[in-house]
């Protein structure tokens, strides 16, 4: 049995809350829960209140922290598991908090808790990808190898920053220096090298029920990153002189050609699949692949986030255009994990929402 599991089934499934922490996807989630009638809690940090206290209707408590590390304290997580509380992770979670604690929170947790320690490893997040089957770039061992164009990434939850492009083992050993001054990485090994694959960026985010024992396309987005992105904009002879850059800014909707998303659902199924067999806790609730479609239409998967991402803000409200299809009315992630919890909770089944 999961710690989630074993601590909701002393809750009370007729008062359950969903928790967030204050930042990423965190107004999605709290308006999915309020859309389901479910209770909610807070957790920011109190330099990041003002944002939400703009929005109090969203939120039925807000637990201020000075530091992010206080989501770990046996203060908030008394609070958290009194008030009945799922806490639902977005990349602050292991980014802010840390693996270790995360990975042993005593609060349930709507997701695959085992996923947070191989998330934050791009080598273990490859392999995964390629145990599922689904095609990848090439991974290089070395900056020794290096042979082509290159993007070296660096882990965790960083919206991209640190990334960079190179095409020689010089170029790669000085970017992974810089990196370790700049304190994005301790060793140069943590960084991944990996084949740059030009094509059209597509992330598609997916839902993966328990209860409906089904894996649900549920959107896609392009990202729109800084600076690479307003480089296009410049004429190549300014555009030359300027290192690219991959910070996430924004999000922006898309729809993919019919006839690949067979392949999409495949893929996300597939992913599914292998998380429980690497992790022994089953697949459950948002994820995201994150792909290059090049011109022969070849999918080519080069990440993945094993929860929810901030690109589905886009259909905050609205739906997708793949959601209506699994739902006659409008559903976004947050309120499909609201709906999938209250459902549980009816039925009597949180024990198999939450790791």
């Amino acid at each position: 049995m999961s710690i989630g599991s074993r601590i909701v089934s002393g809750y009370d499934p007729e008062r359950i809350c969903i928790a967030v922490i204050g930042s990423h996807s965190a107004l999605q989630i709290l308006a999915g829960a309020k859309r389901e009638g479910l209770c909610t809690v807070l957790l920011v940090r109190e330099d990041l209140a003002p944002l939400y206290e703009r929005f109090p209707w969203l939120y039925d408590y807000m637990l201020k922290l000075r530091s992010w590390s206080e989501i770990a304290s046996g203060t908030i997580v008394e609070k958290l598991r009194s008030l009945n509380a799922i806490l639902v992770p977005h990349a602050g979670l292991v980014e802010y908090v840390g693996v270790e604690r995360a990975e042993k929170l005593e609060v349930p947790i709507h997701g695959n808790r085992g996923l947070f320690r191989i998330e934050a490893d791009q080598h273990s997040k490859m392999r995964l990808l390629v145990d599922a089957g689904i095609p990848t770039p090439r991974v290089y061992g070395s900056p020794e190898e290096v042979d082509g164009l290159v993007i070296v990434k660096m882990p965790g939850a960083k919206g991209g920053r640190g990334y960079f492009l190179a095409s020689s083992p010089e170029e790669v050993r000085r970017g992974l220096e810089r990196a370790v001054r700049e304190g994005l990485i301790r060793d140069p090994r943590e960084a991944i090298i990996q084949e740059y694959v030009v094509g059209v960026p597509a992330y598609y985010h997916y839902y993966a029920s328990r209860l409906y024992r089904r894996v649900e396309l549920t959107g896609m987005d392009i990202r729109y990153e800084s600076n690479v992105d307003g480089l296009r904009r410049l004429p190549p002879r300014f555009a030359e002189s300027l290192e690219p850059s991959f910070v996430v800014v924004g999000n922006i909707p898309m729809v993919l050609r019919e006839r690949l998303l067979l392949k999409v659902l495949e893929y996300g199924e597939a992913f599914a699949r292998t998380v429980e067999q690497a992790t022994g806790l089953p697949m459950m609730g948002p994820y995201s692949l994150e792909s290059i479609v090049t011109p022969s239409l070849e999918i080519r998967v080069f990440e993945f986030s094993g929860r929810i991402v901030a690109g589905t803000n886009l259909y905050t409200g609205m739906g997708s255009p793949y959601t209506w299809l699994y739902w006659d009315e409008p559903m976004w992630p947050g309120r499909r994990i609201a709906r999938e919890v209250r459902e549980a909770a009816l039925q009597g089944r949180l024990e198999e929402v939450v790791t």
